[in-house]
């Protein structure tokens, strides 16, 4: 059995791989033997020290397994159970973990378990976004940022399966086929093109009546020139830099614009909350209305090189760490 582990905040180099020895679960614990873990971008913010940690500490939010053990007051789970997680606390990052039920979910038969890891996280982050944080409506207008990406290539399917149309940004020409594939209608190269005053011409003058921004502090400002009156600014991360302070009357008070800044936790906090979302993200692959490739497969023992490359923007769409 191998786990990283960190000691310290850094780069890449303070990843270790370590070899550990688990203890048997007691009451509502099982130990999982990981198929494969999800590489996300929110790693790095632990591993840099932008979201503080207690150290050591593990790493990884989500992976995908099947149970190997299963403590005395587990019922909902059995011994060679498929399953999948994407919560806290941090340590997908191993071949084997001990984890609390609470936050597992069944996987069904016809999703294969590599398939499954690059959903979960990046899956129920947009079934909340859609369903809960800003419930779209068929017919409605939507932009969403780094279309080309991990969150990206799920988000824009799901979304355009419920009728809204997408206005995608992507940082480089590269990566406008890539994401017209994922379901946008129009996408705009922000490297190249001032996207809020395009936003508002493929509006016809009006904005859009939300913004999914997980890219951060460079798209901010000119994200809030694209909304329309009472529209509603959703920041859910930061692969530019954290925000700058909000001022409140220049920045949102003109034109009466909401601000919410969510988190999975937030939403997906109850074994109901859960089992909804997951059931729906299950459905949405198995029907075909979100097809998803993963772009790189890393091994546990290439994980520095795995960090290298998320923070280099060299992976382009969904990656998995393979035990």
């Amino acid at each position: 059995m191998k786990a990283v582990k960190i000691k310290k905040a850094g780069g890449p180099e303070v990843l270790e791989l370590e070899d550990i020895t688990l203890r048997k679960p007691v009451r509502d614990e099982v130990i999982i033997e990981h198929e494969a873990i999800g590489l996300n971008y929110i790693d790095t913010y632990h591993r840099s020290g932008l979201y503080p940690l207690v150290f050591p500490s593990g790493l990884g939010m989500e992976a995908t397994g099947t149970i190997k053990e299963a403590g005395s007051d587990v019922k909902d789970f059995s011994i060679g159970d498929k399953v999948a997680y994407a919560s806290v606390p941090l340590g997908a990052y191993s071949s084997h973990r001990l984890f609390k039920t609470k936050s597992l979910v069944k996987v069904p038969n016809e999703i294969d378990l590599t398939l499954a890891a690059t959903l979960m996280t990046k899956g129920l982050t947009t079934f909340y976004l859609l369903y809960k944080t800003y419930p779209v409506t068929s017919g409605e207008t939507i932009l969403f940022h780094a279309a080309a990406g991990g969150v990206g290539q799920i988000f824009c399917q799901w979304a355009k399966s419920l009728g809204c149309k997408v206005i995608g940004t992507v940082g480089s020409d590269e990566k406008i086929s890539l994401a017209k594939k994922n379901g946008c209608d129009e996408v705009i190269n922000y490297s190249k093109e001032d996207f809020s005053k395009k936003v508002i011409e493929l509006t016809d003058g009006k904005g859009v009546p939300v913004v999914y921004d997980g890219v951060g502090k460079s798209t901010f400002e000119k994200s809030l020139k694209c909304l329309k009156e009472r529209g509603m600014m959703i920041s859910f991360g930061n692969a530019s830099g954290a925000l700058d302070p909000i001022n409140v009357p220049k920045m949102l008070q003109p034109k009466g614009l909401f601000f919410v800044r969510p988190s999975m936790g937030q939403y997906l906090h109850t074994r109901e909350e859960l089992d909804d979302a997951s059931n729906t993200l299950f459905e949405k692959v198995s029907s075909k209305k979100i097809k998803v490739e993963i772009f790189k497969k890393y091994k546990l023992d290439d994980i520095k090189q795995a960090h290298i490359d998320l923070e280099s923007r060299k992976i382009i769409g969904p990656a998995v760490i393979i035990p």
